[in-house]
């Protein structure tokens, strides 16, 4: 009865049990963060299945509490934004530089790669090498002939299809050998299948489910020991998977270094020496976070740029136009070209600002010491989340922001902003990558291969709708908010052979 009579008053505060927990223990007379209790001891995690960011915006706004939003999960408490200065506050402060203990992270390694390694000594070595080494602009552009290799064989597959056909397999797949080839310089065809490529499909596929839920052990740790879910035991099955997967390949590297002449990821990190050296289990976790991270995305947001671009043939004709004119129809694009295109970008910003594949910024900060958020006390070990999806469909931030507008991003006028703006964090408007210490570290090389395969598809293709399948634009939200059902198209040939 006396734990029951607690937890009643715990849940009584705004923000729900968590919040209510530690003001009543401190005895604070602070201002109190508005927001919703949910429910005695479990709190809001109602609000983080399915749709979160959409159930969290609506919760924001029911609770004029757009600007900062407290609720609990469990037993830890969550502040959340739909405001891109207070957005900007979070993200760039040197307090929340950790991320919040999450056990599915933990048990797939990447506690010892970038995403996931505590705020220290060793993090700020991996994100020095990834900026130095991994995701410099000389890395970037030495690798523009995979990305070509890639496209062209898309473009090959592509034109087979004479009828109706589903373009998030062809995607995955190029994504996926694309990254394995940037990573472990494996070089696959993308109409032929393999034993290799299936394996590490069906391991990354595991990981994302696993890292995707909500797990109730994070936030109600004496359920923990019970590992409900199967979370734990699914980690502990992929895990060795995984190791003997990355290290195989890497003692194959070992063996061929000193005759290598191409320089993948694995050849780079092993070539590091002194104080950047990295042992093999975290050269592992370092390949395995590049793959994990890097295959899904890209796929994500172009087919999201694709499913527009049939649901808007004017705006498709447009960006037939530029490349018209830019490349002609008598040579395929090339990745340098990319850079004399305006609209074409314009379309990739808007489809981010629209659909961002992490519309909560896939993996939350968290507070590593007392500090102050727009004027309210933020207590240490607080999980700190942004609202990109909110921010980028607010219309006090965006004129017009339903609507699928590529202009915007063309010109000054009528309220639209320039065509120099920038998504890789510097503005809160719209920053799909991250912003701060925490910055997604390979979001130049995502863009530059989203825009250039974009290009090249819509430059070799006209894009219709299936005679059988409409366009839904229903989003499903796993660790990325993807098309709930899979883009079903029809192309045209537009360049002369």
């Amino acid at each position: 009865m006396a734990w029951l009579a607690m937890a009643f008053c715990f849940w009584a505060y705004p923000g729900g049990p968590a919040w209510g927990k530690y003001w009543f223990k401190i005895g604070s007379k602070a201002k109190l963060v508005p927001g919703p209790r949910g429910f005695p001891v479990l709190g809001s995690m109602n609000l983080m299945a399915n749709l979160a960011h959409q159930k969290l915006a609506a919760a924001a706004i029911l609770f004029n509490a757009k600007r900062l939003m407290a609720f609990s999960l469990g037993e830890t408490r969550v502040i959340i934004t739909c405001n891109p200065v207070v957005a900007k506050e979070i993200l760039n402060s040197s307090v929340f530089a950790d991320r919040p203990v999450k056990e599915s992270a933990y048990g797939l390694m990447f506690n010892r790669a970038i995403g996931f390694a505590p705020y220290g000594v060793y993090w700020r070595t991996l994100r020095r090498i990834a900026a130095t080494h991994l995701f410099c602009p000389k890395q970037i552009s030495s690798t523009e002939s995979q990305r070509k290799d890639i496209g062209s064989q898309m473009v090959s597959l592509i034109a087979c299809h004479r009828g109706d056909f589903r373009v998030r397999d062809i995607l995955k797949r190029a994504s996926l050998n694309n990254m394995m080839w940037l990573v472990f310089g494996r070089r696959y065809e993308l109409g032929s299948s393999n034993s290799e490529t299936e394996q590490l499909r069906a391991l990354v596929e595991e990981g994302y489910e696993l890292l995707g839920k909500l797990n109730w052990s994070d936030h109600l740790p004496w359920l923990a020991s019970f590992d409900l879910q199967k979370i734990r035991f699914r980690c502990s099955q992929l895990v060795p998977k995984v190791n003997h997967f990355v290290n195989r390949i890497i003692q194959e590297h070992k063996a061929q270094l000193n005759g290598r002449t191409r320089q993948d990821f694995v050849d780079v990190l092993l070539s590091l020496q002194g104080l950047d050296k990295l042992s093999d289990q975290d050269v592992a976790a370092v390949l395995w976070e590049m793959i994990f991270r890097g295959t899904d995305t890209v796929a994500v947001l172009i087919e999201w740029i694709l499913a527009r671009m049939v649901l808007h043939p004017d705006i498709q004709a447009k960006v037939h136009n530029e490349l018209d004119g830019v490349v002609g129809r008598s040579r395929p694009l090339m990745e340098s070209d990319i850079q004399s295109t305006v609209y074409l970008q314009a379309v990739v910003k808007e489809v981010l600002r629209l659909h961002p594949p992490g519309p909560l910024l896939s993996w939350a900060r968290m507070a590593i010491t007392d500090t102050t958020v727009d004027g309210y006390e933020v207590p240490e070990g607080t999980t700190a989340m942004v609202n990109m999806w909110a921010i980028t469909r607010d219309p006090e931030v965006w004129m017009d922001p339903i609507k699928f507008w590529p202009e915007r991003f063309v010109c000054k006028d009528a309220g639209a902003v320039d065509m120099e703006f920038t998504v890789l964090g510097s503005d809160l408007r719209l920053a799909p990558f991250g912003s701060g210490r925490r910055t997604c570290p390979g979001k130049a090389l995502g863009l530059a291969t989203v825009s250039f395969w974009v290009g090249t598809l819509l430059h070799e293709f006209e894009w219709v709708k299936s005679d059988h399948n409409l366009v839904d634009l229903s989003e499903i939200l796993r660790l990325s908010c993807e098309m709930a059902n899979p883009l079903s198209v029809k192309v045209d040939p537009r360049r002369e052979s």
